[in-house]
C-alpha cells in the first residue's frame, strides 16, 4: 500500500503546477505589414489571458514593392491605430507595453518617420530584425504547443520568417522578402517565379532542409486557409490551434482556392473580408515551402510573435511550466467552490490508473482541475457546460483527440453518464474516450463523497484490491458513506466491469 502511495505522489510531482500571475497588466502594439495589433494580457506568467485585442488593417507594406514606402494615407491610418491603442493601455491601467514593429517599417524608406510620429506620442517602437522576428515565432510556437520539433514559418505581410524548434529552443532562423503583400508581384511573372525564388532565398541562406519534418503555420493568412481546410473536410471542432493536414494538402488547397468566388469565403465567419485576396498567393507558398523543406505534415500555430515575445522573456523556470495544466488550475481556482480541491480530487482518483501513460496523466490532471467549473450552472446542463470548456476554451499544449478526452471527463463528471457527448465520437479512439469516461465517474464519485472540502478524501482511499473497487474510510467517518456516495460508486464499478464495497 505504501509502495502505490508513494508512486501516485511521485508522479503528482512531476506534474506539478504553479498560476504565478505577472508582476503587472502587460501589452504588445504589432505594427505588422498588413496590421497593426493591440493585446493587452493578464492572469499567469506563463500562459496570461487576453483581456482585450483589436486590430485596424492599416497596409503599411501594400506599396513596398512598388514604391520601397509606406504611403501617407497608410501611415496615417497606421498611427491613428498606435495613438488609440496608446489611450486604451493608458485607461486599462497597463503597466508594461511593448510596441514593435516588424517588415514594413524595417524595409521602407520612411520607416524611420513612422517611428519618430510614434515617438512624439510618447511610444517607443522597437524595430524588430528579420531574425529577431523569427526568434519570437519559434518562442511563440514553443509557447502553445510544447515538444515541437520541426521548421516554424510565420507568414506576414512584408516577410516569412523560418525557424527551427526542437528540444524547446528556437535554433536556425531565416527570413525572407515573401510576405503576402509581396507575393503577387513574384507570381505575376510566370509559372515557376515562385518556386524560383524560394530556392534562391534557401540557397542563399544556406538553409538545409530535414526531410520529414512537421511545418508549424503562424500568421492570419495561413490560419485563414486552415480555417477554410477545416470547413471544406466538415471538421466538427472549429478550433484552428494545432489543426493538422498532411503536407500534401497545400497543394490541393492551392487548386481549390484559385477556383473558389470570394463570396464562398465569406460565408465562414472565422475568415474575414480583407484576408480572403491573400488566400491564393499564401496557399502557393505554402504548397512551395512545403515541398522545398520536404515537411511531413502541417500543424496550425494561433501562437506567434506576439505570445513568442512573452515567452522569451520569461524566466527558464516559468517556461517549463505546461500551459494547459497552468491554465486549468487557474480557471478551476477562479470558478472551484474550494481552493486546491482540483489537485486533492487528481491525487484521489490516481490510485486507480497507475496504468495511465504520462500524456494521458496530464489529460487526467486538467480534468481533475477543471472538476469543480460547472457548479454554478443550472443543473440540467452542467454536462454540457463541461464539454464546453473542454471542446472551446482557448487552451493551448492539447491536441484534437486530448479535448474530446477532457470533455467526455467533464460530461461524465457533470451527470452526463456514460455515453460520450456528441459529436466527439470521432475526435478521439473508444479506448480513449472510455478511459476518460472512467475519469469522470471516479471524480464524481469523489465530489459527492467529499461535498468539494479537504477532509473526508483526506480521511478515505479509493483502490482496486483484485476485482473490487473498494472505498476505505476510517471508522469514525463511516456515516459519510451515504446512498448517493454508494450509487456513484457502483456506477463506477459497473462501467470498469469489476465489484465494489466499503471498507474500513
Amino acid at each position: 500500500m505504501n509502495s502505490m502511495l508513494s508512486q501516485v505522489r511521485a508522479i503528482a510531482e512531476t506534474m506539478a503546477t504553479s498560476p504565478e500571475h505577472a508582476r503587472a497588466r502587460t501589452a504588445i502594439i504589432d505594427i505588422g505589414s498588413n496590421s497593426v495589433r493591440l493585446v493587452v494580457y493578464d492572469g499567469p506568467r506563463r500562459i496570461p489571458f487576453i483581456l482585450f485585442n483589436e486590430k485596424v488593417m492599416a497596409g503599411l507594406g501594400a506599396s513596398l514593392g512598388r514604391t520601397g514606402r509606406i504611403e501617407p494615407d497608410a501611415m496615417d491610418r497606421g498611427l491613428r491605430a498606435v495613438g488609440r491603442f496608446a489611450h486604451l493601455c493608458r485607461e486599462m491601467e497597463v503597466e508594461e507595453l511593448r510596441c514593435v514593429a516588424t517588415a514594413a517599417v524595417r524595409d521602407a524608406e520612411n520607416g524611420a518617420e513612422f517611428i519618430e510620429r510614434a515617438r512624439a506620442m510618447g511610444l517607443t517602437v522597437d524595430l524588430l530584425s528579420g531574425a529577431q522576428e523569427a526568434i519570437a515565432a519559434g518562442h511563440g510556437v514553443l509557447s502553445g504547443i510544447p515538444g515541437a520539433n520541426g521548421i516554424v514559418g510565420d507568414l506576414g505581410g512584408g516577410s516569412l520568417e523560418l525557424a527551427r524548434v526542437r528540444d524547446g529552443a528556437v535554433h536556425e532562423t531565416i527570413s525572407l522578402p515573401l510576405g503576402v503583400l509581396r507575393l503577387p508581384q513574384i507570381r505575376a511573372k510566370g509559372p515557376g517565379a515562385l518556386e524560383r525564388q524560394v530556392k534562391k532565398g534557401l540557397d542563399k541562406a544556406g538553409w538545409r532542409a530535414e526531410p520529414g519534418l512537421p511545418f508549424y503555420m503562424v500568421g492570419g493568412s495561413w490560419r485563414a486557409l486552415a480555417r477554410f481546410d477545416m470547413e471544406l473536410t466538415h471538421f466538427p471542432l472549429p478550433v484552428v490551434h494545432q489543426y493538422e493536414m498532411p503536407a500534401s494538402r497545400a497543394e490541393q488547397l492551392t487548386r481549390i482556392v484559385s477556383h473558389v468566388g470570394k463570396a464562398r469565403f465569406r460565408d465562414i465567419p472565422q475568415i474575414t473580408g480583407s484576408r480572403v485576396p491573400t488566400l491564393p498567393d499564401a496557399a502557393a507558398l505554402l504548397s512551395v515551402i512545403v515541398r522545398q523543406l520536404r515537411s511531413s505534415e502541417l500543424v496550425v500555430s494561433a501562437y506567434g510573435l506576439r505570445e513568442g515575445l512573452l515567452f522569451g522573456d520569461l524566466p527558464p523556470d516559468i517556461q517549463a511550466h505546461d500551459p494547459l495544466l497552468v491554465a486549468a488550475e487557474a480557471e478551476g481556482e477562479a470558478q472551484a467552490r474550494f481552493s486546491g480541491h482540483g489537485d486533492m480530487i487528481e491525487r484521489w482518483i490516481a490510485p486507480l490508473f497507475l496504468e495511465d501513460g504520462s500524456a494521458w496523466r496530464r489529460i487526467r490532471r486538467a480534468a481533475c482541475l477543471l472538476a469543480d467549473v460547472g457548479w454554478r450552472a443550472n443543473p440540467d446542463f452542467r454536462s454540457e457546460r463541461g464539454v464546453e470548456i473542454a471542446l472551446h476554451s482557448n487552451w493551448v499544449g492539447i491536441t484534437t483527440a486530448e479535448r474530446a478526452m477532457l470533455a467526455q471527463a467533464l460530461h461524465s463528471n457533470f451527470g452526463g453518464g456514460l455515453v460520450p457527448p456528441a459529436g466527439i465520437e470521432g475526435l478521439a479512439s473508444p479506448d480513449a474516450l472510455k478511459r476518460a469516461m472512467l475519469w469522470g465517474l471516479a471524480i464524481r464519485l469523489g465530489q459527492r463523497l467529499s461535498g468539494g472540502v479537504e477532509g473526508p478524501l483526506l480521511a478515505s482511499r479509493l483502490e482496486m484490491e483484485g476485482d473490487v473497487l473498494e472505498l476505505r474510510l476510517r471508522g469514525v467517518d463511516v456515516d459519510l458513506f451515504g446512498e448517493a456516495v454508494e450509487r456513484r460508486q457502483r456506477q463506477l464499478a459497473q462501467a470498469m466491469g469489476v465489484k465494489y464495497r466499503l471498507a474500513w
